[in-house]
């Protein structure tokens, strides 16, 4: 069975051109080294760059299909791509609490962050495109695989939403111990280097630990938001360009969220929430097909009542007088 596909030569050649130049401004212009970290109001800055690129994209996007294919398979399209992008993004989040505690544990001080992110990214970019293409070949041949990719969606929400995370635990994963037992390594950070050579002997940093474990985060999450956008779309085209332009403004939302994670503490139970909805979704396709438009709005709904209730639990934290 083929893959049925809008991506037209025209569309691909487009969107690689714009993945390519937004690529050489992260790296080129805010990657240099020695550069201080982002400021709230830089990430702030950066973070609307994004966001606004991807909502240009996808009005392009829309106006060709309007132009070359109907009005209805345009809207239709575009909400597709809009809906999987938002998706993207709010469990993009998730990912972002992740690094945070990393660096937190393994006491990485901001300054030294910089090139860990540029590969985080760079590497959550070609592990999708090559995860993306693979779901996609498999899904057309075996479509039952959106039965297993709900199921395990759903299992994953309630997980999110009983799982309490602790960042003093990060020592005790097996792959961390795996890693400090098997690697010849510094006791201290040299640098932005993730080696150095001593007496002629190569040793790793704890950098280079770090670097692993953050790649490690990418492919959790990638098994986890990729099936989620097959809910919305099977179209590879759509779930790559709103994959990759919900990641590539990671860094900037990494520095946005640092120094206000802990007051956004509701915001893993919505994410939870919205995956359990995708995985019934997928669960009960052949017995109803939930529209994309119902789709988006619950998802809109979800993180909009999630973060109004954290906003009313930061109140109370900040007026009780044992806080």
């Amino acid at each position: 069975m083929a893959i049925n596909s809008v991506g037209s030569p025209v569309l691909w050649a487009v969107f690689s051109t714009i993945i390519i130049v937004m690529l050489a401004i992260d790296l080129l212009l805010q990657g240099r080294k020695g550069e201080q970290t982002m400021t709230m109001r830089q990430a702030a800055c950066w973070s609307l760059v994004w966001v606004s690129m991807a909502l240009l994209f996808n009005f392009g996007f829309w106006y060709h299909l309007n132009q070359t294919a109907s009005r209805d398979i345009a809207d239709a399209q575009a909400l597709a791509f809009f809906t999987g992008y938002l998706i993207e993004k709010a469990l993009a989040v998730d990912n972002v609490f992740v690094w945070l505690m990393l660096f937190g544990y393994f006491a990485i001080p901001s300054h030294l962050q910089r090139r860990v992110l540029i590969l985080g990214v760079l590497g959550a970019i070609v592990l999708r495109t090559i995860m993306i293409f693979a779901g996609s070949l498999l899904i057309s041949k075996f479509s039952w695989l959106l039965y297993l990719f709900g199921a395990f969606l759903l299992l994953t929400g309630i997980k999110m939403a009983l799982t309490r995370e602790d960042p003093t635990a990060i020592g005790n994963k097996p792959v961390v111990k795996w890693l400090r037992k098997h690697l010849r390594m510094t006791e201290h950070l040299e640098g932005e280097r993730f080696f150095v050579r001593r007496n002629g002997v190569l040793f790793a940093t704890p950098l280079l630990l770090v670097l692993i474990m953050v790649e490690i985060s990418d492919v959790i999450f990638a098994v986890d938001s990729i099936p989620a956008i097959f809910a919305v779309t099977t179209d590879p085209f759509i779930v790559l360009t709103s994959n990759l332009f919900a990641i590539l403004g990671l860094r900037a939302m990494y520095f946005l969220l640092a120094n206000v994670a802990t007051r956004f503490s509701m915001l893993k139970y919505g994410l939870a929430l919205i995956l359990v909805f995708i995985g019934i979704k997928m669960l009960i396709v052949d017995l109803y097909h939930i529209p994309v438009a119902i789709s988006l709005s619950v998802v809109v709904t979800i993180l909009t009542v999630t973060l109004l209730i954290n906003v009313w639990v930061n109140h109370r934290r900040s007026s009780s007088p044992y806080s």
